[in-house]
């Protein structure tokens, strides 16, 4: 018998309640939550049916960083060792001001907080964009 999960759906900001069920640590079906206030046991064809990709073979696994015109593997110390200097060198040619980050309706409310505290702190920019505000 499948072991059931409730969650909260991660396709838009609306907050969905699911049931997710699991077999052998595989996601078998999704439902809604009866109980979920939000949406009463109701989904959109996402919040249902699109959780193959959580156990495709075709899914990233490691970073890929551009070398000689192709994306190939690397480290995560080697990835973020990349993007920490491309920040720094857009930062000292143009300034803070060039860099912007995007952020997500999608993201809890954590994340998104971690992503304007380093923008404004670790950047020193308040520019920050997202979709949650259209």
């Amino acid at each position: 018998m499948a072991n059931q999960v409730k969650t909260i759906c991660g396709y838009c900001g609306t907050g969905c309640g699911l049931v997710v069920e699991v077999e052998d640590n595989i996601i078998t079906k999704i439902r809604g939550d009866k109980e979920a206030t939000v949406n009463k046991g109701q989904t959109c064809i996402k919040g249902a049916f699109a959780f193959q990709y959580v156990h495709s073979n075709e899914r990233l696994t490691s970073p890929l960083i551009r070398k000689n015109g192709r994306l190939v593997e690397a480290s995560w110390d080697e990835a973020m060792t990349l993007i920490s200097e491309k920040l720094l060198s857009i930062k000292e040619k143009w300034s803070a001001n060039a860099i912007s980050m995007f952020a997500c309706a999608r993201a809890t409310n954590e994340t998104n907080y971690i992503t304007q505290k380093f923008m404004r702190t670790a950047i020193g920019t308040n520019n920050i964009d997202g979709c949650n505000r259209t």
